[in-house]
């Protein structure tokens, strides 16, 4: 059953798995709480900052991301 939960969510363009750590997230906020949709918005942030950073790379000739690709 879980197999057609994880077909039906890549069918719907989402993920199927988190590139950010909930924990480490959770572990990194201090004075507030954490929101389940919190986790998703950030994973889609984070995911565009990497593919900006594959094009700034690639615009460069370069096959290496480096941090002023962020």
């Amino acid at each position: 059953m879980a197999a057609k939960k994880k077909k039906k969510a890549a069918k719907k363009g989402k993920p199927a798995e988190l590139i950010i750590s909930k924990a480490r997230v959770k572990a990194a906020v201090k004075k507030c709480n954490v929101g389940g949709e919190f986790y998703g918005a950030l994973d889609a942030a984070v995911r565009d900052l990497i593919k900006e950073a594959e094009g700034r790379a690639q615009g460069n000739k370069r096959k290496t991301l480096k941090a002023v690709d962020l």
